[in-house]
């Protein structure tokens, strides 16, 4: 083992320090009610546990920044295993809040374990893919991975939590780099492509389109002598994916999922229903205009029309009280600390640090990506927070201990 000792990375800290700052005032703003709005520390409000959320952030960063950066290695597989312990333990001691099962109530305090299982699923990936000797397109070792995802990722569909569930996705993005087939991500896209076309246009259509392809590419590529029955294969195989879709929809997909995706693909208009809070949203951040209302000063915020806004819906709070320019700002940081990132993640010497700060890019990505679009309604609700702006101290503290273990691993660069 070789290491080297560079110093931690200011940059990204300072990008860290201004999304959690500014989260933390657009959460006041959201908060604001009746209560004393000098009180910063009023624990009955989101603004006051906030607060105290951040301070305890600071003590969680210390601790993750004092550790050895080979400790995260060597025992991954034991966080990792710890880490589905408490997604199994939710289910005989958890407490059911909206209908999920997937928070500890801890005197005042509830820990919601799935956030922190990302954190513990990107160290497991990252310490399997450094220790085998071949690559990753061995399908053996394709399994072994894919099962390392998918035990939380079912654990945490079981509560039932879709939206969490699906961030475990994220994952391909680390894969891809290093080695996995391009063909498993066009598949993935292909699959949600027509599982999207179906529910928007029918079966019929999807069926024909399909088809249409397929004869497509097979006569473009016939003075190569294609082979017909791989292609009848996949044509078979996405027609039968696509027959599936409305079963799959109308059976397995829970209502208030069934109304998310309808209001998204059009299919219903329901502004005072399961599409409250979206409607709401865009009206929010619509009538922020270039610069914003003024902090505390948005209509839509004061009022609270936007329910929850606090957690979820942060981001409409950004966009009525600072507006385009504010927005443009939180959007170019998080796009920043993406490619400081990147940046980070390919200049390590081990495997295992660069597969782990992939997986972090991953993760943040899908949290950004799904949540934006949730907020602005091109996304169906699926209830995951923004990175550093939401409120919720598992969140905070599962988003600052996925982050400063990747700091402090760039900090010595080991070579294992």
């Amino acid at each position: 083992m070789t290491k080297s000792s560079t110093g931690f990375d200011w940059i990204t800290i300072l990008i860290y320090i201004l999304l959690v700052g500014f989260g933390w005032i657009n959460i006041y703003s959201a908060s604001l009610g009746t209560n004393d709005p000098t009180d910063f520390f009023n624990m009955n409000v989101p603004y006051g546990r906030q607060a105290l959320f951040i301070s305890l952030s600071v003590v969680l960063i210390i601790l993750l920044l004092s550790i050895e950066a080979k400790f995260y290695q060597r025992f991954s597989s034991i966080i990792y295993s710890l880490s589905l312990l408490s997604l199994v333990g939710l289910f005989i001691f958890g407490s059911t809040i909206a209908g999920q099962t997937a928070w500890y109530q801890i005197g005042p305090i509830s820990i919601q374990p799935s956030e922190f299982a990302k954190a513990a699923t990107a160290l497991a990936v990252a310490k399997y893919l450094s220790g085998i000797q071949t690559n990753i397109r061995d399908f053996k070792h394709q399994l072994k991975v894919f099962l390392i995802i998918a035990l939380p990722m079912l654990l945490v569909l079981l509560q039932p939590d879709a939206g969490s569930a699906m961030v475990y996705f994220s994952f391909a993005f680390a894969l891809y780099r290093e080695g996995l087939h391009f063909v498993y991500l066009l598949l993935g896209f292909f699959a949600a492509s027509i599982f999207v076309a179906t529910l928007a246009l029918g079966p019929l259509w999807v069926i024909c389109s399909i088809l249409l392809i397929a004869a497509l590419v097979y006569l473009k590529n016939l003075k190569r002598k294609p082979n017909l029955i791989k292609y009848l294969f996949f044509a078979s195989v996405a027609v039968g994916f696509s027959l599936s879709v409305n079963y799959v929809f109308e059976n397995v997909f829970k209502q208030h999922h069934r109304d998310r995706f309808n209001i998204v693909l059009g299919k219903e208009v329901d502004s005072r229903g399961i599409g409250y809070n979206t409607n709401q949203s865009e009206i929010a951040i619509g009538s922020g205009g270039l610069f914003g209302k003024g902090w505390t000063e948005g209509t839509q915020t004061k009022g609270h029309f936007v329910p929850e806004q606090h957690t979820d819906y942060i981001f409409s709070t950004v966009g009525e009280e600072w507006g385009f320019m504010g927005s443009t700002f939180i959007l170019g940081l998080f796009v920043l600390l993406m490619l400081r990132l990147l940046y980070l993640a390919e200049r390590q010497k081990s495997t295992f640090s660069r597969v782990y700060g992939y997986g972090v890019i991953g993760i943040l990505f899908m949290h950004f990506l799904v949540n934006i679009g949730m907020v602005i309604g091109i996304f169906p609700t699926v209830g995951i927070p923004l990175p550093f702006l939401s409120y919720g101290g598992s969140g905070l503290w599962a988003f600052t201990t996925l982050l400063f273990i990747f700091i402090k691993l760039d900090s010595q660069r080991i070579s294992f």
